[in-house]
C-alpha cells in the first residue's frame, strides 16, 4: 500500500482539501518573480535562521485562496485574501516551530503508523463524503473498498493521504507529549459544575463617581508614567487609518425585484413542461457552488436552511416543483427528492434579486466614470473632484488594521486590506465593488500598529488614573451606608441620598453581570456572604457596591453525578487544547522571528505605482 501511495505522488494536488502543492504559478504569472525586489529566491520571512521565501508564501496562500473560492462560489475580496496570507504565513511558521520541536523531542513516525492510519483513521474530508456513507453514517467497508480502487490510485488519494500523515502523526504525537497528562478530579468536576449551576439574587447599591477636572489634576506625571509601564501591553493596537469614501449603490428597487420574479415563474413553467432540473439548475442559478451540481443541496438537515426556505423544504411533497419561494437571498424553486426524519435532500434554483439591465447599466457607467476619473490618482484633490462633478457624499470612516472597513452600516469590500497594504496617504484605490454597490477609497492619514508612544495615550491614561481615584475617594460614603444598613436595612439607610436599590438574579458564579463588570469582586461576594447580610465596600472598575444577598440556590449534586462522565470528557478535552495552544504560544513567542511581508508588500506596492 505505502509503495502504491508513493507512485501516485505527482497527482497529489487533487486533493487540494488534504495538502497543498508547491510550485510558482502565481507568482509567475502575477508577475512577481524577477521583478524589482522579489525574485525566487526572496526571503519573506526567517524563524529561527530558517527561511520563508516569499514565492512559497504566495503559493500556498493562492492555494488557499482558490479552496474559499471553490466552497464560496465566489471571488474573494482584498479584505478576505488578506486574512488567508496571514493564515498561510502563520500556519509556515508554525510548520517550521513544530518541525524543531519533532526534532529535539525524537519524535518519528513510521511506515507502518502511515498505513494503519490511512487505513483506519481516514481524515475528517472523507467520513464525510456521502459516497462513503451508508444510512447518513461513514461506512469503513465503503471506505477501504474506496482505497483498493483503481479510482484511488489514479487519483493520487493515497499519496496525498501518505502527505498528510507524514505530518499529522507526528503532530498528534506532539500533542500527545504535551497534554496527555491532563487529568481531572471529581472535586474539580463538581467546582466548575457549581460554577455555572449555584445562583444567587441580590439587592445593592451602586455608587459611579464621575472624575472631575480636579481628580484629573491630581494625577502626577510620574503616577502616569507608572502605569505606562506597567500596562504596556493593554495599549498594544492594530494600525489605523482614516478613509475617505463615495459609494454608488447597485441595490434593486420594487420593479427588478418583480422582474426576477417573473424570471423564477418563467424558469419553473420550463421545468414542469418538461426541462430536467438539473439543466436549468446548471444554467441558470445563482448559487454557483449548488448550480455546478446541477441544483444539489445534498444532505440537509431541518434548519440547515433560512427559515422561509427550510419550512418549503420540509412541507413540499417529494418530487413535486415548488413555487417561488421568496428568501434574503432572492427567489428558489426547489425540487424534494427525498425526506428521511429531520433530513431532507433536495435541488433547488436560486435568482438573486439584482438590478434589471437597464438599472444595470446606468450604473455600471457611472461606476466607469468614476474610475476614470479618480481611481489610482495619487493626487488627492482629483477624488474630491469628481466626486463633487458627479455628485457624489464623501464620508470619512475609520478602518482598522485586519478589520474590513465599514460604511453607512456596510462592510466596503478590500478597503482595509488596501490601506494597509502599502498604500501611499492621499492615494486613491481602484474600484471596489460588491452586490450593493461600488465604492472608491482615498486614504487619507494612517497610523502604524503596536505600542504608541507614551505621550499618545498620556491623556488617556490620566482619565483611567482619575477615575480610580474617583472610586477611592467614594469609599469613606459607601462605608457609611454599608454601616447604616447593617443597623438597618439597606433600603432605609439609602433614603436620606436618594440612592435607589437595584436587584440583580439569578445568576451563577460564571455569568457575567453587567453590572458589576467581568470577574469582579462584587460577583465574588454574591457567593460568599452570608444570605441577608451586609457586604463592605466593594471596589470594581467603575464603581462601589454595597450589597445583600436576598436568594442563593446551590446545584444539585445527583444532576451534576449523572453527567460527570461527560463533563469530564469534555473539561479534559477543553484543557488539553488550551495547553496545546498556551505550548505553542510559547514556542513562538521564543522563536526568533524575522517578518518583512509589510516591508516587501510596500515596495511591490510602490514599484506597481510608480510603473502605471
Amino acid at each position: 500500500m505505502l509503495q502504491q501511495m508513493r507512485a501516485n505522488a505527482l497527482l497529489i494536488w487533487i486533493i487540494v482539501a488534504i495538502t497543498f502543492v508547491g510550485g510558482f504559478v502565481f507568482a509567475d504569472m502575477s508577475g512577481l518573480i524577477g521583478q524589482g525586489p522579489v525574485t525566487t529566491s526572496t526571503v519573506v520571512a526567517s524563524v529561527n535562521g530558517e527561511d520563508i521565501l516569499y514565492t512559497n508564501w504566495v503559493n500556498i496562500s493562492a492555494q488557499m485562496a482558490q479552496q474559499q473560492e471553490q466552497s464560496q462560489g465566489r471571488g474573494l475580496t482584498m479584505d478576505e485574501r488578506s486574512q488567508i496570507d496571514d493564515q498561510a504565513f502563520n500556519e509556515m511558521v508554525n510548520d517550521i516551530l513544530m518541525k524543531d520541536e519533532y526534532a529535539r523531542r525524537g519524535i518519528r513516525v513510521t511506515d507502518q503508523e502511515i498505513v494503519d492510519m490511512a487505513r483506519f483513521n481516514p481524515p475528517p474530508q472523507f467520513q464525510n463524503m456521502a459516497d462513503l456513507q451508508t444510512d447518513g453514517r461513514f461506512d469503513p467497508a465503503k471506505y477501504q473498498r474506496f482505497l483498493a480502487s483503481p479510482s484511488a490510485r489514479q487519483q493520487g488519494i493515497l499519496a496525498s493521504l501518505e502527505n498528510y500523515y507524514r505530518t499529522e502523526i507526528p503532530r498528534q504525537k506532539l500533542y500527545a507529549q504535551v497534554a496527555g497528562d491532563v487529568y481531572v478530579s471529581d472535586a474539580r468536576l463538581w467546582s466548575i459544575w457549581k460554577d455555572s449551576h449555584d445562583s444567587a439574587t441580590v439587592s445593592f447599591v451602586a455608587i459611579r463617581p464621575a472624575p472631575t477636572k480636579e481628580d484629573r489634576d491630581k494625577v502626577t506625571d510620574a503616577e502616569i508614567r507608572s502605569y505606562y509601564d506597567a500596562h504596556k501591553k493593554e495599549f498594544d493596537r492594530p494600525g489605523s487609518a482614516v478613509l475617505s469614501v463615495v459609494s454608488i449603490s447597485r441595490r434593486a428597487t420594487a420593479a427588478d425585484t418583480a422582474e426576477t420574479l417573473l424570471k423564477v415563474r418563467a424558469l419553473r413553467e420550463e421545468i414542469v413542461k418538461g426541462a430536467k432540473f438539473e439543466d436549468v439548475a446548471s444554467r441558470e442559478s445563482d448559487d454557483t457552488v449548488s448550480a455546478n451540481k446541477g441544483g444539489d443541496l445534498g444532505k440537509a438537515v431541518r434548519g440547515t436552511f433560512v427559515k422561509e426556505f427550510n419550512d418549503a423544504l420540509f412541507s413540499l411533497p417529494v418530487g413535486t416543483i415548488s413555487q417561488p419561494i421568496k428568501t434574503e437571498f432572492g427567489y428558489h424553486v426547489a425540487r424534494v427528492d427525498r425526506r428521511v426524519a429531520d433530513t431532507v435532500y433536495a435541488h433547488h434554483v436560486l435568482k438573486l434579486v439584482r438590478q434589471g439591465d437597464s438599472n444595470a447599466v446606468r450604473t455600471d457607467r457611472r461606476a466607469d466614470s468614476l474610475a476614470k476619473a479618480a481611481a489610482g490618482s495619487l493626487t488627492p484633490k482629483a477624488f474630491d473632484d469628481a466626486a463633487r462633478a458627479m455628485n457624489l457624499l464623501v464620508s470619512q470612516v475609520q478602518a482598522t488594521e485586519g478589520q474590513p472597513a465599514s460604511y453607512l452600516g456596510r462592510t466596503i469590500p478590500s478597503a482595509s486590506a488596501w490601506a494597509f497594504g502599502g498604500t501611499q496617504v492621499g492615494e486613491t484605490s481602484d474600484l471596489f465593488d460588491d452586490e450593493t454597490g461600488y465604492f472608491l477609497v482615498r486614504l487619507d492619514s494612517i497610523t502604524k500598529g503596536g505600542v504608541p508612544e507614551l505621550d499618545a495615550v498620556k491623556e488617556e491614561i490620566r482619565g483611567t488614573l482619575a477615575r480610580q481615584k474617583a472610586i477611592d475617594a467614594a469609599i469613606p460614603v459607601a462605608t457609611e451606608i454599608a454601616k447604616a444598613a447593617a443597623g438597618s436595612s439597606l433600603e432605609n439607610a439609602v433614603k436620606p441620598s436618594g440612592r435607589p436599590v437595584s436587584t440583580e438574579g439569578p445568576f451563577a458564579r460564571s455569568t457575567p453581570v453587567a453590572a458589576f463588570g467581568f470577574a469582579s469582586q462584587a460577583t465574588g461576594a454574591a457567593f460568599s456572604l452570608p444570605i441577608g447580610a451586609i457586604s463592605q465596600p466593594l471596589k470594581t472598575e467603575d464603581a462601589v457596591f454595597i450589597m445583600r444577598v436576598d436568594k442563593r440556590v446551590m446545584a444539585d449534586s445527583a444532576k451534576w453525578a449523572a453527567q460527570k462522565t461527560v463533563q469530564r470528557m469534555q473539561v479534559q478535552n477543553s484543557l488539553r487544547d488550551q495547553k496545546v495552544r498556551l505550548y505553542l504560544d510559547g514556542l513562538r513567542k521564543a522563536a526568533k522571528i524575522d517578518d518583512r511581508r509589510a516591508e516587501i508588500n510596500a515596495l511591490i506596492r510602490r514599484q506597481s505605482t510608480t510603473t502605471t
